[in-house]
């Protein structure tokens, strides 16, 4: 027993502790039983060796998380360990345009050459976008076009090495942590006496190269910049001593200039200065490198993909790769579903296409030329006889009816704050829960929240309606689709018809009429137009009698039938090109499916609160309001 007290106790690491464990310790040994260790000089060699100690322990639990992808916390070792499973890191990316240019000369042809600077500005701040490579065109008419032609924000940099493979420590470095890896060229030079120059492209796939494959291969390295390497004559061309290895790319702001819409060239082009520009797109595509988080959730999901898609997940893996900005994204296969450009995303089944509905960081959708150029990046992994869809987002929206009663003897909070606690529930409830595909909002559990929100409130009643923006066509007369997603109220035959049942919608008006229109349903199925008439419901008659389309209770799909809608009227008291028709749901559980993505309507969500009567025995008051305008069924 003896023995064992002199031993000195190693399980603990923090510096306190090991001090007090050597303290410990010293005071077991004979020569220092009585020592005073906190009045003496001992105590400062005490504490440098509880430092020692501690930083041994601190580096030696860093070392052991750095060795694994899912503790790394450097950079370096996630990339690292992203380049074990054969994933590349994704660079800063430059917001891209695509502009239409015509030179207004006398000319047969003439040549847009790779770094040619056009200027816009978004906001107060000017930025310049440049083309990457040379693009040359003929003469139509009177001016030489150039159509969609691809610009990116940022400076065109040039980059020389001269190889010499007697230094081992040569290497080709993108020297600057900003640069976009997709505009990245690279060529080599054979000698300064030799300007025979060869292009070579980025190493995808190892199985298809040859000894003589002019390919390089990309990596990141340290501070967050990219390295170029080549073959080693095996696979892939060696180069030699004397080769100018020649880089060009793109030093970009990021997301800054996405945006952007408005393009001038600098200068003249080719020596013609009557230029101009229209835009084909506006920029966008702007973003940030892959950060630490993103690499550790996407390289072990593309080295599962082996380079292929197949899965559903395999495609959101690559979605995230090939379109930096997406925030959230959904896949679902033909067998589950289906879109139509006239009647939107429904569950019939359409075999052969995997349909993609990306939610973007700007919160706005795909253009056409975003989603054009994600098939087109898609086309290498996908399989044979599958075709990727990209569809748009659709935002169904939850208007929300809070009541709740409180214990005014437990808090000394108005209503007003409670009833602004309750508005912060539900706002944290639609970050946490809803804004990404394939949420649900589930009643139970958004009600428990509330009544958690405080002590003092003892109960909810808690009501949802679903509401749904879309912008119709007024150039003429125009059929469309609103798909609620879930089944709708319909208890039975002829519900609530003399109200106007359980659809309604904001105003709008209609070619040959006067007056402002509204949906609502006869509760058999039947969607009809009304307008007020000294407050009476007063319904629109064409050729197909007040039938204006059909409502299909189960699906939660409500078919327009052609109507001209020349103007809409304003929303939430603002102008606005679409109109809101709303639903009663069959369930206060609501799904988005496929490519709808829920959010609570924060704006037209009404809280009240009231003092509980059974709590407080004989009292009684009225309720508090936060959403004080009007609200009419019809205006919804």
């Amino acid at each position: 027993m003896a023995a064992t007290t002199k031993r000195l106790s190693v399980t603990e690491f923090d510096f306190d502790e090991v001090k007090d464990n050597l303290k410990v310790f010293m005071r077991n040994q004979t020569e220092f039983k009585d020592y005073d260790f906190e009045g003496s000089g001992l105590s400062a060699l005490l504490d440098v060796l509880a430092y020692n100690t501690h930083y041994l322990g601190f580096n030696a639990n860093m070392l052991a998380n750095e060795m694994f992808l899912d503790s790394s916390q450097l950079r370096s070792s996630v990339v690292s360990h992203a380049k074990t499973l054969g994933y590349s890191t994704r660079s800063a990316r430059a917001s891209k345009a695509t502009l239409n240019v015509y030179l207004n000369t006398t000319n047969t042809s003439a040549t847009i050459p790779a770094g040619t600077v056009f200027t816009t500005s978004v906001g107060d701040t000017s930025y310049q976008f440049v083309t990457i490579q040379s693009v040359t065109a003929t003469k139509i008419g009177s001016a030489i076009p150039f159509n969609n032609l691809s610009v990116y924000e940022g400076s065109f940099v040039s980059t020389r090495y001269t190889t010499d493979t007697q230094n081992v420590e040569q290497r080709f470095l993108i020297n600057d942590n900003r640069a976009d890896t997709t505009t990245l060229t690279v060529k080599v030079q054979n000698s300064s006496g030799d300007t025979t120059i060869a292009t070579y492209t980025l190493a995808t796939d190892i199985a298809a190269l040859t000894s003589t494959s002019n390919v390089y291969f990309l990596q990141e390295v340290e501070d967050g910049k990219f390295e170029i390497y080549f073959g080693d004559g095996i696979l892939g061309n060696a180069i030699e001593d004397g080769n100018i290895i020649i880089l060009n790319y793109v030093v970009t702001n990021k997301a800054f200039a996405n945006g952007a819409s408005t393009f001038t060239n600098s200068a003249a082009i080719d020596t013609v200065n009557s230029v101009n520009v229209t835009t084909v797109s506006s920029s966008a595509g702007g973003s940030e490198p892959e950060t630490i988080q993103s690499i550790k959730y996407n390289a072990p999901l593309d080295y599962a993909s082996q380079g292929r898609c197949v899965t559903s997940e395999d495609y959101k893996t690559y979605v995230k790769q090939l379109f930096p900005n997406t925030q959230t994204v959904s896949v679902w296969g033909g067998e589950n579903g289906s879109y139509n450009s006239s009647t939107g995303v429904s569950s019939i089944a359409e075999y052969g296409k995997v349909f993609i509905s990306v939610k973007s960081t700007t919160g706005l959708n795909l253009n056409e030329v975003q989603k054009a150029q994600l098939v087109t990046d898609l086309a290498p992994y996908t399989v044979a006889s599958i075709s990727p869809v990209v569809v748009d987002s659709e935002t169904l929206n939850l208007i929300l009816n809070i009541s709740f009663k409180f214990d005014s003897n437990a808090t000394t909070s108005s209503k007003e704050t409670l009833a602004s606690l309750v508005s912060s529930t539900a706002t944290s409830y639609n970050a946490d829960y809803l804004k990404v595909f394939n949420s649900v909002f589930r009643h139970s559990q958004f009600t428990g929240l509330v009544d958690d929100t405080d002590s003092a409130i003892l109960s909810n009643t808690t009501t949802v309606a679903l509401g749904f923006l879309f912008t119709p066509n007024t150039a003429g007369s125009y059929s469309f689709t609103v798909n609620f997603g879930n089944p709708l109220y319909n208890p039975h035959s002829g519900h609530n018809a003399s109200a106007g049942g359980i659809i309604a919608s904001t105003g709008f008006y209609v070619n040959g009429e006067t007056r402002e229109m509204f949906f609502d349903d006869d509760g058999d199925g039947n969607l009809r137009i009304y307008s007020l008439v000294a407050g009476v419901r007063t319904y629109r008659t064409t050729s197909a009698g007040t039938v204006a389309g059909t409502v299909h209770y189960a699906t939660g799909l409500v078919s327009v039938n052609p109507v001209y809608i020349t103007s809409v009227s304003n929303v939430d008291g603002s102008s606005s090109t679409a109109i809101r028709m709303t639903a009663t749901p069959n369930s206060y559980d609501i799904v988005g499916e496929r490519n709808q993505i829920l959010e609570i309507d924060t704006l037209n969500t009404i809280i009240s609160g009231s003092q509980d009567t059974i709590a407080i025995s004989g009292s009684s008051s009225t309720g508090y309001i936060t959403n004080t305008s009007s609200t009419t069924t019809s205006s919804y």
